[in-house]
């Protein structure tokens, strides 16, 4: 049987993505045929796949991290919150249920079937596939019908490594901890560990690191130092999210909406060295001396167009543009632009219509059919041809989108304003074409570089497995995967 092991985090945010990711390429790079998997992923930041199916970004980088395209199976159950107690379901790619959180724990039974099914289908195909949990196994209260963590791990049968963060403090009560609140047969699993985000002298640890071997029986597979090019890699979770290249000439702010969507947008544009993007956390007022206000994408429009307007954030954007500031929405972003947003279904909440912004002259209204797709586009203004892909409900139309931002398959797409102050779309991910990049950015008088960002992020993956193989034992880790449980 096609060996397997499982990443589990002892908390939330210990590094568990970068870990499998890395550790992908590791092994990939030694002949092997590997794949990523997690059972269940909550994030608003997904990707499409090749033939049209949503997953979680991280398992889109972990693909491109064994060099392979990202497949559905990869990722059989995605959560992606639209309000503070519900959650859109995606299963097996597509939109199945919104659901509160105390609902979906009654579905959970119902889902172990498609995630056991994507994993046989993964695993038939792979010499080694590397499971990544979420959130923490020591979370016993969710136990039951668990997806993520242990439960996964019975059902599949996979031997589980648990990773630590070090840089938070209190590493050893997190491990040793975790064995100790959990369920012995689930605790059995558990054959090795590793120490994420060491910062100094690994040697400082030596005590501690032997002290965890001890208490728990488990093997140590290695103190990790922090690795200093994991933001050149593509962030999962909004609370990554950092002002990139502070005091570069070209200055691009961003609201950070509640719900904010498909922000691996901003990445491509934070790896050009004479821009600086700004992510503008609630709170603070959005830089008046900005060149660009990028609005970006939602998972609940409405909800965030109010967010928006609590914040005051609509002040700053007009104040802005009074000092000749260029405004871009993208996906929601897009929607909020417009003159009015009508939900009359009750899709994203309650069934609503609100103004929007009255930046364009569109109107959206949402729709039940989801549009999920990779699609190949080309900027009208500088004839640069992009592959983006598409993720939303609704339609937007009216008298600007005549002024369509891009061209696909000869239809228009996305507006513009008359006067070419306001710009919207709903394609992603076109910023990681170094072509369209810089035409679009020098358009708007920014001195884009020559920055190639796919050739950035696979140096860093390979940069990441190095980094494992020089202070993790990745031979041991495929010991554990090939002995199995």
């Amino acid at each position: 049987m096609t060996a397997a092991v499982m990443i589990q985090g002892a908390g939330s945010n210990v590094g568990k993505s970068l870990l499998v990711a890395g550790f992908c390429r590791a092994l990939v790079r030694r002949g092997l045929v590997v794949r990523p998997f997690k059972p269940q992923n909550m994030s608003n930041n997904a990707a499409v796949t090749p033939d049209g199916f949503e997953i979680g970004r991280a398992q889109a980088l972990q693909a491109l991290a064994c060099k392979v395209a990202p497949s559905v199976d990869m990722n059989p159950i995605l959560l992606k919150p639209e309000s503070e107690t519900g959650s859109q379901v995606i299963v097996q790619g597509k939109r199945w249920v919104t659901v509160k959180a105390r609902e979906y724990s009654a579905l959970k039974p119902r889902l172990m079937a498609p995630v056991l099914e994507s994993f046989a289908r993964l695993r038939a195909g792979a010499d080694l596939v590397i499971v990544e949990g979420a959130g923490s196994p020591a979370e016993v209260n969710l136990r039951a019908n668990d997806l993520a963590n242990m439960g996964f791990a019975q059902a599949a049968r996979v031997p589980v490594v648990l990773a630590g963060d070090i840089d938070r403090g209190g590493v050893i009560a997190q491990m040793v901890g975790t064995q100790a609140v959990l369920d012995p047969g689930d605790a059995a699993l558990i054959k090795g560990f590793v120490i994420n985000k060491f910062r100094g002298d690994p040697r400082l640890f030596d005590d501690g690191y032997a002290l965890i071997a001890a208490r728990t029986g488990w093997a140590g597979l290695g103190v990790i130092p922090w690795f200093t090019q994991a933001h050149r890699l593509p962030a999962e979770d909004a609370a990554d999210l950092r002002h990139r290249n502070a005091g570069a000439g070209f200055r691009i702010a961003v609201p950070q909406l509640a719900r904010i969507a498909n922000f691996d947008d901003l990445d491509p544009l934070m790896a050009e060295p004479g821009v600086s993007v700004e992510v503008i956390p609630p709170g603070r007022p959005l830089p008046v001396e900005a060149d660009l206000i990028l609005i970006p994408g939602s998972k609940s429009t409405i909800a965030d167009l109010a967010f928006l307007r609590a914040q005051g954030w609509d002040i700053d954007i007009a104040a802005a543009m009074r000092r000749g500031a260029r405004v871009l929405g993208l996906c929601g972003g897009f929607q909020m632009l417009g003159r009015s947003i009508a939900d009359p279904e009750g899709i994203e909440g309650p069934p609503a219509s609100v103004p929007g912004l009255g930046l364009l002259a569109v109107d959206t209204v949402m729709t039940p059919d989801k549009r999920v797709t990779l699609t190949e586009a080309r900027h009208v203004a500088s004839g640069e041809a992009a592959t983006g892909y598409e993720i939303h409900l609704g339609r937007t139309t009216g008298p600007d989108c005549t002024r369509p931002l891009f061209s696909v398959a000869g239809a228009p797409e996305g507006a513009i304003r008359a006067d070419g102050q306001v710009m919207g779309s709903y394609l992603h991910g076109l910023f990681a074409a170094d072509g369209f990049r810089r035409a679009f950015l020098q358009g708007l008088g920014a001195g884009a570089g020559t920055v190639s960002y796919a050739a950035q992020v696979d140096e860093a993956l390979e940069s990441l497995a190095d980094h494992l193989e020089t202070h993790a034992d990745v031979n041991a880790l495929l010991r554990i995967a090939r002995a199995g449980v």
